[in-house]
């Protein structure tokens, strides 16, 4: 079984590339932001353009990040669960690489699998590409290029996340945990979900399956 979640505002309570782009970005990025969420814009060309307005060193950004950061509770508890009962916990998040695995080594979880945005820092900005399983580039659908890749590994997926674009690999899993507008999607769509408040809940709600 794989155990496949979110980072920003799953794993942790807050966005952490929201706090990074109100602190370096040289440009109007919440414009960029509410085109993506009217849907204009894939959430992957949204951060390629966001933070493409970001001239700040990694050590800046990291400084900002783990000082914004609040990791959600019971994620060393989640993380020693699967570890336990042999399954696969990783991480498939829009956001960017560097920052994940910071905040993960930071707390002594930095074994955990991240596939997420790789970022290249740069004088003209910060290059943000989304690459798939297959090592392309991709411009959308990256969550759930993951999702079907392990699918077809034979892996059952359980999907664990907070937003609209957790939906696809949702829709794909066997079994999904949600909360604010995942949530609310899945209410919508009529897809079968269990709430949580904190990772501990998920802890709960996997020794019942």
């Amino acid at each position: 079984m794989i155990i496949q979640s979110d980072f920003d505002g799953t794993l942790t309570e807050e966005d952490v590339s929201f706090a990074m782009l109100d602190a370096f970005s040289e440009g109007d990025w919440r414009q960029l932001f509410e085109r993506y969420r009217q849907g204009k814009m894939t959430v992957g060309d949204f951060n390629t353009k966001a933070f493409a307005m970001i001239k700040a060193s990694r050590e800046e950004l990291l400084r900002v990040a783990r000082e914004d950061v609040k990791l959600r509770e019971g994620l060393r508890n989640l993380d020693n669960y699967c570890n336990e009962r042999g399954y696969r916990f990783l991480v498939v998040s829009n956001g960017l690489d560097f920052y994940i695995k910071a905040i993960l080594e930071d707390v002594g979880l930095g074994d955990i699998e991240v596939y997420a945005a790789r970022t290249e820092f740069g004088p003209d900005g910060l290059e943000v590409q989304y690459i798939g399983p297959e090592g392309k580039v991709l411009k959308k659908g990256f969550k759930e290029a993951y999702t079907k890749l392990f699918l077809t590994q034979g892996y059952q997926v359980v999907c664990i996340g907070n937003g609209p674009s957790d939906y696809a690999p949702a829709a794909l899993s066997q079994h999904v945990f949600a909360r604010d507008g995942l949530m609310d999607i899945c209410k919508e769509k009529k897809l079968k979900y269990q709430p949580f408040d904190d990772l501990n809940d998920v802890v709960r709600g996997l020794e019942k399956l």
